[in-house]
């Protein structure tokens, strides 16, 4: 598995993300209210959506807790995904799918707790978690660092998120990518840039006072 070392991609047009898939967690639809009648229903539309987002020579960044189960259950998840898949280790993960490097390198591209990226000359930290404060969110607007994030499922049911108080605190240049957030669907690095920097206009005119 790889270690905590930075990749570099000049071209962000074939790079996705996504988190907190749950696939085969039948729970989960409890916990976060997601719109589904079972886990078979659930996990056929994250496939689905999956699939019609990312095309077969895609990069998907996925940032933890990919699926309940055992290798097996990964497994049959994961070969029937598009695109080649960097996962970064969400709390789930630690005690489902594989559990040694053998079989982690059988689904994924590596493994990883963290990782540290550069896409289109912009520095983006990738971790399962928000984090309340982290290097380069101080920097001019032009070299800011992002940070993305999933783990707390945010979204149209966030009321129902036992950390989406938490989420008052983030800095406009965090976001969720997990599939609660993002109608069940990976978002492509230029939609996150755009949102990102929407966040930042939106924040610099509340500051600014105009907005109403």
């Amino acid at each position: 598995m790889a270690k905590n070392f930075q990749y570099r991609y000049r071209d962000g047009s074939n790079v996705f993300f996504t988190s907190d898939t749950h696939f085969r967690h039948d729970n989960i639809i409890r916990f976060c209210q997601r719109p589904f009648e079972n886990v078979e229903e659930m996990n056929e539309k994250l496939i689905e959506n999956w699939n019609a987002k990312v095309p077969e020579d895609g990069l998907v960044f996925h940032l933890g807790d990919f699926a309940w189960g055992g290798y097996q259950d990964w497994k049959a998840v994961r070969e029937r995904l598009n695109g080649e898949i960097v996962l970064i280790k969400g709390n789930h993960d630690f005690k489902n799918g594989p559990q040694n490097e053998f079989e982690a390198s059988r689904l994924f591209k590596f493994v990883t707790p963290q990782l540290h990226i550069e896409i289109e000359n912009r520095a983006v930290i990738l971790n399962h978690f928000p984090f309340l404060c982290y290097g380069g969110t101080y920097r001019a607007e032009s070299n800011v660092v992002y940070q993305l994030f999933g783990h707390v499922h945010s979204g149209p049911n966030a009321e129902h998120g036992l950390d989406v108080k938490r989420l008052a605190h983030l800095f406009p240049t965090q976001y969720d990518v997990g599939v609660d957030n993002n109608n069940f669907t990976p978002v492509s690095w230029h939609e996150v840039d755009a949102i990102i920097k929407e966040q930042i206009k939106k924040t610099k005119e509340i500051k600014n006072g105009e907005t109403e």
